[in-house]
């Protein structure tokens, strides 16, 4: 059975055709193709969600699918049923999942033991389907009519805020895997942890990123600038120790214009404007969170789509 938990659960060959396949379904959105034509997919959420939720409801429904949305809470899983017992009775009833959790290790639980595909919607240690759609967005200013992974090859990224965070993994992890440079740049105590590195070994990429406490350093030269959030879901205990300690690392005009003169601004969203990021970054003609965001549906299509192949 495959799933997609991790960005490398896709070879390059498949997620090069994800990514031709989610410019075909972007250009052609009302008239897609059904690969999910009568299947019945789970949405399941640990965490509240707005562009997770709505990008795949409406993206399995276009591809034929019909999406049931459960919220962890109100299951058995909230009344102490085992993930193992749920994973086998929801693969009598669905033909796929997507779950967005907390801990990691509850989709590879969900995994091990279902005979459907599991797709990562987002963990606090990762979120695959968001970098597949930041490779696309990316993609489609890169080699517009190719949609050509080879062109990311020797790209710099800077991601700057906490650089232990889901985002900052992810993107460690795609950057090996697409050969691009990284630089990360956070305060003391949020550098990237073992954790993505026993990731890296794992697939048997190169741990060939740098981390700096200067976000100059980082941003230099850059194509691409990219943050998240500063307090996670999770995190709202630590909310004020964390601000301030994030306070040098928000994206501001003036590191964007250490960047190279065509960069690219980037955010997951939800953004907060003073916070991680300026607001004239947010409005700025190198700023793409918009069509990243509509991303989602495409690239999240493109990967069920290709989930669906590969289990035929």
């Amino acid at each position: 059975m495959n799933h997609f938990l991790k960005e490398t659960d896709f070879t390059l060959e498949q997620a090069q055709e994800v990514f031709s396949l989610a410019k075909q379904l972007k250009a052609e959105r009302l008239n897609s193709p059904q690969p999910l034509n009568m299947q019945s997919w789970g949405l399941l959420f640990y965490k509240s969600s707005t562009r997770t939720r709505i990008s795949f409801e409406v993206g399995v429904n276009e591809l034929g699918g019909f999406p049931v949305v459960l919220n962890s809470q109100n299951t058995q899983i909230g009344r102490g049923e085992t993930i193992e017992d749920t994973a086998k009775v929801m693969s009598r009833y669905l033909h796929g999942i997507v779950i967005r959790a907390f801990e990691h290790s509850v989709i590879e639980e969900f995994a091990k033991h279902a005979t459907m595909p599991v797709v990562n919607g987002l963990t606090d240690f990762n979120h695959p389907c968001q970098l597949y759609t930041d490779i696309f967005t990316l993609l489609e200013r890169y080699s517009p009519d190719a949609v050509d992974i080879n062109t990311l090859k020797g790209k710099k990224v800077a991601f700057l805020g906490d650089s232990a965070c889901n985002m900052a993994n992810s993107w460690i992890h795609t950057a090996a895997m697409f050969g691009m440079d990284i630089a990360l740049a956070g305060p003391e105590g949020f550098a990237p942890t073992s954790e993505i590195d026993a990731a890296l070994d794992a697939d048997g990429l190169p741990k060939n990123y740098l981390y700096t406490q200067h976000p100059e350093e980082a941003c230099k030269g850059a194509d691409l600038i990219y943050t998240d959030v500063w307090v996670s879901m999770g995190d709202e205990g630590e909310a004020e120790r964390r601000k301030a300690m994030m306070a040098p690392y928000q994206v501001t005009t003036e590191l964007l214009a250490m960047a190279k003169p065509d960069a690219y601004f980037m955010h997951c969203l939800p953004a907060h404007a003073g916070e991680e990021v300026s607001q004239d970054v947010l409005d700025s003609a190198q700023s793409i969170i918009f069509d990243e965001a509509e991303n989602r549906l495409h690239a999240q299509k493109a990967i069920l789509a290709k989930l669906v192949e590969l289990n035929a």
